[in-house]
Parts: structure tokens; C-alpha cells; sequence
């Protein structure tokens, strides 16, 4: 079978930040790898599951929501990947360093967290939630466009 395009990535090589995983037309797979692949610390699901949350809710409330594709977690739990449309690279690093800002402020009750918005509702950390943004924000604040490319050996 054909590999896919994440696991052509030296996972060794990565580490936090944000990243241009592939371009497929007009949309943008980003990588927001959020801890050091392999190293023995990985996204608490509860927390990750209330980032997505809050994620997904904030970049499609926001005047680029057109633009949005999708927000999910990565199974191995490092990270999200983040999917746009026709969305300038520098918009996409924006709307993320945004989101945990948003993330870092947010009071109140999770978006979509009810029984019957959410097939896991009972598993939410607002607290974790905050944990990530919080270790992120800084790792974001100076991102470029030319930081997207993954570094290789």
C-alpha cells in the first residue's frame, strides 16, 4: 500500500510548533504538533477533547470561517491537524496563535458540550484545555510562514 504523507515525516526531527503536513488543491493540511513526538508526554484526552472544542468553535466563529475545513486531534495524541481552504499561510499561523489566546481566556460552559451535541460529553478539562494553549502560545508567538517546513537531516 502507499504510505501516507505523516508518516514520511521524521517524527525524530519534530517538535513543537506549526507545520504545512501536505497541500491537496485548494486545502492546507496544517500540523499543530503540540508535544515532542516520542517523548513520553502526550495530550491527556480529556484536556485535547475540550481544545478541539474550543478550537474548532473559535476559528469557525471567526470572518475566515468559510475558509475552515476541519480541526481534530492526532490519534497518537502530539498534536491537532488543522485543514483550510484557499487560506494564506500567514492567515493560518494567525487564526492558531488566536485560538490559544482564545483557549487561555475562555470562561464558562465547553461549546457543543451537552449529551446531545457531544458522543463523549462527560470527558472535558477546561484546566488541561488551558495547559496546552498555555504551552503553545509562547512556541507560536514568533512562528513564520518559513517555520512551517518540517525539518529534515
Amino acid at each position: 500500500m502507499k504510505r501516507i504523507a505523516s508518516f514520511e515525516v521524521d517524527h525524530d526531527l519534530l517538535t513543537p510548533g506549526m507545520y504545512t503536513s501536505r497541500v491537496d488543491g485548494d486545502i492546507t493540511t496544517y500540523d499543530v504538533r503540540m508535544v515532542l513526538p516520542n517523548g513520553g508526554e502526550y495530550l491527556y484526552p480529556a484536556a485535547a477533547h475540550t481544545f478541539e472544542h474550543l478550537f474548532a468553535t473559535y476559528v469557525r466563529n471567526t470572518p475566515l470561517s468559510d475558509h475552515i475545513v476541519y480541526v481534530g486531534p492526532m490519534g497518537c495524541l502530539t498534536g491537532f491537524y488543522f485543514l483550510v481552504r484557499d487560506l494564506d499561510p500567514a492567515e493560518a499561523i494567525r487564526l492558531v496563535r488566536e485560538t490559544m489566546d482564545f483557549v487561555l481566556a475562555f470562561e464558562g460552559t465547553i461549546p457543543g458540550s451537552s449529551k446531545v451535541e457531544c458522543g463523549n460529553y462527560l470527558m472535558h478539562d477546561l484546566v488541561g484545555a488551558k495547559k496546552i494553549a498555555a504551552r503553545m502560545a509562547p512556541i507560536l508567538a514568533d512562528w513564520t510562514v518559513t517555520d512551517l517546513v518540517y525539518k529534515t537531516k
